[in-house]
């Protein structure tokens, strides 16, 4: 997957209109919100170990950038159907289920770690990104791994449906590494295989690994390695062929990002200590997050390649 850094004065041109648009008065159906308005309630997908987009705390409530993102949008449609409340409901998923429950109507919103890319938006539709990751690996520190031709012939897993597996299986017939390639059922066990030794890297967004790493009983036993193998738009996931509720959801999170409210929950979850236990994984905002808060828009394919 390519990357543009630099954009012309057309594409520029081009951005500014596309998000011009989410302001002109919304089209379509309305049978989601319908549904929501009669229910008085929305469904959130959520992750339990998608840290710290989507995981749970003490309580085993569901928690995280992605969730607190998935609240304010709760509240947004609140306003729109002018309702007195609403109900927030939560379903749990997994990298397999979670496509499925949102076309199938099991859940409203999906507030994960969702890669948007071609192939999936024929199955569901996404909003504007409010993340943007790339794809590496972790290991133990002990096995003195640096890059990936360090993996040839080893045991290598990922997480069922997500596009890490796709891109390790392709690197690994590209490159001649014959690597034994597994999938797992979640982030959690992928990262359980590797901290047990049963395999010598876990591929997936490098985000999610340093949060693993930083979970670990002991920290400095792993790395995160390897240059980036593709990038990954993370944005909250909905049914497709709903133009007015994702028109409703565009423009409310083109809102936070131009209003300063999506940088602030970028600080609370990346660069501050975090619930239950503390931890502050340090990371600065990434470059093309910066560009897609500054210019706000709903596709992503004026930077990433699919």
């Amino acid at each position: 997957m390519a990357t543009k850094f630099s954009m012309s004065v057309k594409t520029i041109a081009s951005v500014l209109l596309a998000s011009a648009c989410l302001l002109r008065p919304s089209v379509g159906n309305a049978e989601l919100l319908s549904r929501i308005a009669s229910a008085k309630a929305v469904t959130i997908a959520y992750r339990e170990a998608s840290f710290p987009f989507s995981y749970l705390d003490d309580q085993r409530a569901p928690i995280g950038y992605s969730i607190d993102i998935c609240k304010s949008i709760v509240e947004a449609i609140r306003k729109h159907l002018k309702l007195s409340e609403i109900e927030t409901r939560f379903i749990p998923v997994t990298s397999a289920t979670r496509f499925q429950a949102i076309s199938e109507g099991k859940a409203d919103l999906e507030c994960g770690s969702t890669t948007n890319n071609a192939a999936r938006r024929k199955i569901v539709d996404f909003t504007i990104p409010h993340y943007i990751s790339s794809s590496r690996f972790i290991v133990r520190r002990a096995d003195n791994i640096k890059e990936i031709e360090d993996l040839r012939g080893k045991r290598v897993v990922s997480t069922k449906g997500s596009t890490n597996l796709d891109t390790l299986r392709k690197l690994s017939e590209g490159r001649l590494l014959n690597l034994t390639i597994d999938s797992v059922d979640d982030h959690a066990k992928g990262f359980s295989e590797v901290e047990a030794g049963r395999a010598y890297a876990f591929a997936m967004d490098d985000v999610l690994l340093f949060g693993f790493k930083a979970r670990a009983k002991n920290p400095d036993d792993f790395d995160v390695i390897g240059k980036a193998l593709s990038i990954e738009p993370y944005a909250i996931m909905f049914p497709k062929g709903e133009p007015t509720f994702k028109r409703l959801v565009d423009e409310h999170v083109a809102r936070l990002a131009l209003g300063g409210e999506l940088k602030a929950l970028y600080q609370r979850w990346f660069e501050r200590s975090t619930p239950p236990d503390g931890i502050n994984l340090k990371l600065p905002m990434p470059l093309m997050l910066r560009e897609v808060i500054r210019v706000p828009r709903s596709t992503v394919n004026d930077w990433y390649l699919d």
